[in-house]
């Protein structure tokens, strides 16, 4: 298998760093952190190539905090500096694995995304009877160092280039603790190996799909499944019998114990595709797509948090405009048109004298 080298050097040059800032810098221009970097973006940028080219750089502290909606999760947000860098290591590495993903991967790749994966799997089910949907328990939790840095170096030989690598994985806040014992270790080794990614890293995004990389190859070459969707740990496999879904998830834990990892019992189950199955934040059918009604739950008490705070003075209408442009470009995929003018016919944002 081929391996790249020389890598390190096109990851410290100026010209990378200064357009990884730029991509780091998308949708928070104005945070105070992103500020303070570019007021003196220069010499940071030196500060931070001089670092790497002497190898004295080190990874800074995680903020964290927990989300509750959809589900409860921890997210650890990395200092700036460091997002740069994150950003400046997959401008290089990233395109070098991009050419070993299979095609029906879609999570933080270009031309892919969650509607991509929706529109595919919607397509699928207009030819086949059953899908099975699937579940990674406590994923980014539960990726393993070894097994990911193993993988990892089946593409990148440079040794400057595994020191970084290393460095943000090693440099990795403590996650949900995922107490497992499979049968490629023993009795100790929940204790002495190391596990989790930070949910909110471009790197671990990215890290996650490289970890089921062979997962997919698995799929799609050993067992021969020709319909599979997949984004992040979310995937569907189609069929055109129970009994055949059912013997292809019997391989796929078995698989799973080789990268540490465990399928979710209770969502793990085969379905027909005409009765409308919940996948990336949507119900989809054969022929149409729906909100689920928890997301519609949200968009509720969302916009009466906006309203309410708009009216105090607490936020601008631009504020509210940027808010509200996620969700309605989320909702406009879903065939939602009389639901969305509700809505947004409901609230008046209105200051109050």
């Amino acid at each position: 298998m081929k391996t790249y080298k020389n890598l390190f050097p096109k990851i410290c040059t100026f010209e990378n760093l200064l357009d990884a800032a730029r991509k780091a810098r998308k949708g928070k221009r104005l945070r105070e952190n992103v500020g303070r970097f570019y007021v003196n973006l220069e010499n940071e940028l030196i500060t931070l190539q001089r670092e790497l080219t002497q190898k004295t750089y080190r990874t800074g502290k995680y903020r964290t905090f927990t989300i509750y909606e959809p589900k409860k999760r921890m997210i650890s947000a990395a200092p700036f500096r460091d997002r740069v860098m994150h950003h400046a290591l997959c401008n290089i590495i990233e395109p070098l694995f991009e050419k070993k993903f299979i095609y029906d991967s879609y999570a933080n790749r270009k031309g892919k995304g969650s509607h991509k994966a929706v529109e595919h799997y919607q397509r699928f089910c207009r030819h086949y009877k059953y899908v099975l949907k699937c579940d990674i328990q406590k994923y980014f939790p539960a990726i393993d160092h070894e097994i990911l840095k193993r993988e990892i170096r089946r593409t990148i030989g440079c040794n400057d280039t595994l020191w970084l690598i290393d460095l943000i994985i090693n440099g990795s806040n403590k996650q949900e603790s995922v107490m497992e014992n499979f049968s490629t270790g023993d009795l100790f080794s929940p204790f002495e190996r190391r596990r989790g990614l930070p949910i909110g890293n471009l790197t671990s995004q990215f890290f996650a799909n490289v970890y089921l990389n062979p997962f997919d190859h698995f799929i799609k070459e050993q067992l021969q499944v020709r319909r599979y969707v997949r984004y992040v740990d979310d995937f569907v496999v189609f069929g055109e019998s129970k009994d055949q879904l059912w013997k292809v998830k019997s391989e796929i834990e078995k698989y799973m114990e080789t990268l540490h990892l465990r399928l979710h019992s209770n969502k793990c189950q085969v379905h027909r595709t005409k009765e409308g199955l919940r996948f990336l934040g949507f119900r989809v059918f054969p022929e149409y797509r729906l909100l689920p009604r928890q997301n519609i739950v949200r968009a509720h008490r969302r916009l009466k948090r906006l309203q309410k705070k708009y009216g105090a003075g607490e936020i601008e209408l631009t504020d509210v405009q940027r808010a509200l442009q996620g969700w309605n470009g989320h909702a406009i995929f879903a065939d939602s048109h009389r639901l969305r003018t509700k809505i947004f016919e409901k609230y008046a944002f209105q200051r109050v004298c």
